[in-house]
């Protein structure tokens, strides 16, 4: 191709502008000496070059298992500083990761960032005295065919073939290999021969709108990535690769001279591959204020909240949704809203029926109590016997017999064992001793694995559970002192669906969210914490108050309903009680209710109990049937009334059923 010369300068080299970048090894192979040697050898090759921000421009890149970028294109303009620089670098003395520093060349220091420029030739100079540790055939490859000369010079114990994979073709320009770094300046000299040989490009007029590339005698003209050359060999037209379909953007391809960008659609951001598109996150941002769940679409979010719970008129804050006030719910005593639904609750004294809702009073305290104690290797020896001193301690409070209260025990730690199921021992003394000889685990904490052993063989009739229709409470106790290491909550979910009380002891380190999952409803009357094991004793104590409740009489009058926040309706009718003691009076007729009270001596039993206070607008009124007339009267205070009277109670007011009267004289309850 034909050009006319340019005016002649003043530089020393007649290569014009080149970007010019040294990859030097750093490794612990080579030397001291040597090292200083290769600092030399730069030295000498750029103080023939003409340095300057329009002229050459100089980096250089050490590598060894990492690499270093000591000084980019753009940082220095002069001889001296370079110069200084090279002089300061100190060897990395590690690995020989040749791959990687032609990749961080090709990506990093020949960006325009670093200083690179677009119509300027690309120079890479390597050089080392081993062979790569990792690979350089296909790194190097791409980094020619982004338009970088490479020049691999290898000394000593390099390897020729990585070297030929590295360089540019043809080798035989490219490839040098000399036996010492001291005969390295000998590739000097002939690399400046050759970079600075008769460059048609630089000498000439080319014309080129992008590149030149020069070749003996001749040159041609190239074109940056994204545009095509016309017909003229000269002159380069940008490509409209968003056309050509080319760009592979997920939604939007925007064209620009020589390359295109992606863009989104509203309501999505462009990934890091600056192609796809992900729907945006408006949740993510952290202000969206709900206060349980937040639910992005695509142009905003709603907040929504959890099972059990509603929205309220702020769109941002949950209420838990109480299905007792729904009104159908039928309980005897009380209803307890939770989360998923409602459950029925009785007073104290009384147990729930099979079938959730009614309350019967008057049970004996027999139970099946299973213990779960924790035999991690948290817990520590010591510790472990304070827990079996724990179990001995609950157990002395319970009516042991195998028609009273029966125990078993499990530990658990990475696995569960059963130290004795609920059949086993009819006495305390045989279930105090068995505690005691249980040997500790040690390992890990699988509450999880734990609950789901109970459920399913501590609690089963064959292990000595006695039938559920038999009504027997079943209670589980799961003592630990550390977060569990498996999940939970299905277990301890399951467990009281199951119909088990589960009461949860934590010690320590104990998670208490994972200890109030564990434990029935109420849960303060139903967990029980303490920072050391030394007050476990203490624990057992209050414990007991819940766990082994004092036995109920043996047989008891009917007690009316009184009303309540359920709005339970009074009976209608005459009916007939016996008060043997103040305790069942108050039982009956709640003192709330009560006035000062006035009655005859048990002598003369002709009293009048009268007026009861009012409740919810109603009178309620309890009168005495007269067994003789024109008698006086004596009065008491509530305290001092002679209970042992029968007294027919005529309730007025409220509509509902009377309770079923007590003859006269034959009820008798402790």
């Amino acid at each position: 191709m034909d050009a006319r010369p340019k005016a002649a300068g003043n530089r020393k080299c007649k290569s014009g502008p080149v970007d010019l970048v040294f990859i030097i090894d750093g490794s612990r192979s080579v030397r001291p000496h040597e090292f200083e040697t290769m600092r030399k050898f730069m030295v000498d090759i750029i103080s023939e070059m003409d340095i300057g921000p329009n002229a050459t421009r100089v980096g250089v890149v050490q590598y060894s298992s990492q690499v270093q970028n000591v000084f980019s294109l753009k940082q220095y303009v002069t001889h001296e500083d370079m110069v200084k620089a090279i002089k300061d670098i100190i060897p990395l003395a590690q690995g020989t990761m040749t791959g990687l520093a032609i990749r961080y060349t090709m990506n990093v220091a020949f960006s325009a960032e670093e200083g690179a420029r677009p119509n300027v030739p690309h120079v890479a100079v390597i050089v080392t005295d081993g062979r790569p540790q990792d690979r350089v055939a296909e790194v190097a490859a791409a980094a020619r065919e982004f338009g970088i000369e490479i020049y691999a010079v290898g000394v000593a114990r390099a390897d020729m073939t990585s070297l030929r994979a590295m360089a540019s073709s043809p080798f035989e320009d490219h490839v040098f290999l000399v036996e010492t770094f001291d005969l390295i300046h000998q590739f000097g000299l002939q690399f400046q021969d050759k970079l600075c040989k008769s460059d048609l490009c630089v000498e000439f007029d080319h014309g080129c709108d992008h590149i030149c590339e020069s070749s003996p005698g001749s040159f041609q003209c190239l074109c940056l990535p994204g545009y095509t050359l016309e017909d003229d060999g000269k002159t380069c037209i940008a490509i409209d690769l968003c056309v050509e379909e080319k760009h592979n953007c997920e939604q939007i391809c925007i064209n620009s001279p020589g390359s295109f960008s992606c863009d989104c659609n509203t309501g999505y951001a462009l990934n890091e591959d600056n192609r796809t598109c992900t729907m945006i996150d408006y949740c993510s941002f952290g202000n969206h204020s709900c206060e349980h769940e937040c639910v992005s679409f695509l142009n905003g979010f709603k907040c929504d909240c959890r099972e059990g719970y509603s929205l309220n008129d702020d769109k941002r804050t949950c209420t838990m949704i109480d299905y007792c006030l729904y009104g159908n719910h039928s309980c005897d005593h009380e209803c307890v809203s939770v989360v998923t639904g409602f459950h029925c609750r009785c007073n104290e004294g009384y147990t729930l029926q099979e079938d959730g809702k009614t309350c019967q009073g008057c049970r004996s305290a027999n139970i099946d109590l299973v213990f779960l104690i924790d035999g991690s290797k948290s817990v520590r020896p010591q510790n472990f016997e304070l827990i079996k001193q724990f179990v001995n301690q609950v157990v002395d409070q319970l009516d042991i017999s195998a028609h009273g209260t029966r125990v078993g025990l499990v530990q658990y730690s990475s696995r569960v064992r059963t130290e004795f199921p609920l059949s086993m021992y009819k006495s305390k003394e045989e279930i105090k001793a068995a505690v005691m000889k249980v040997a500790y685990m040690e390992k890990g904490t699988m509450t999880g694995l734990a609950l789901k052993h109970m459920i399913q063989n501590s609690f089963s009739e064959a292990d000595g559970a006695r039938a559920a229709s038999r009504n027997i409470p079943r209670v589980g106790l799961v003592f630990t002192d550390g977060r569990s290491q498996d999940e939970i909550t299905e277990w301890a979910k399951k467990a009281k669906e199951a119909g088990i009380t589960m009461y949860a002891v934590g010690v320590g380190k104990a998670v208490e969210d994972e200890l109030r999952q564990i434990a029935s409803e109420p849960v303060e009357k139903h967990f029980f914490y303490t920072s050391d094991f030394t007050a476990i004793n203490q624990i057992a104590e209050n414990l007991k108050l819940n766990v082994c409740p004092d036995p109920a009489p043996d047989c008891c009058p009917p007690i009316p309903r009184w009303p309540s926040q359920n709005n339970q309706a009074l009976p209608s009718a005459p009916a007939l009680w016996l008060f043997r003691s103040q305790e069942m009076l108050d039982r009956t007729i709640p003192p709330t209710l009560r006035d000062p009270l006035t009655a005859q001596p048990k002598s003369e039993p002709i009293a009048t109990l009268t007026p009861l206070k009012k409740h919810n607008d109603e009178a309620v009124t309890a009168t005495r049937d007269f067994r003789e007339e024109n008698e006086s009267e004596n009065h008491y205070t509530p305290q001092e009334v002679p209970w042992e009277v029968a007294l027919t109670i005529k309730w007025q007011g409220l509509g509902g059923p009377p309770p079923p009267p007590s003859p006269r004289g034959e009820t008798s309850c402790r």
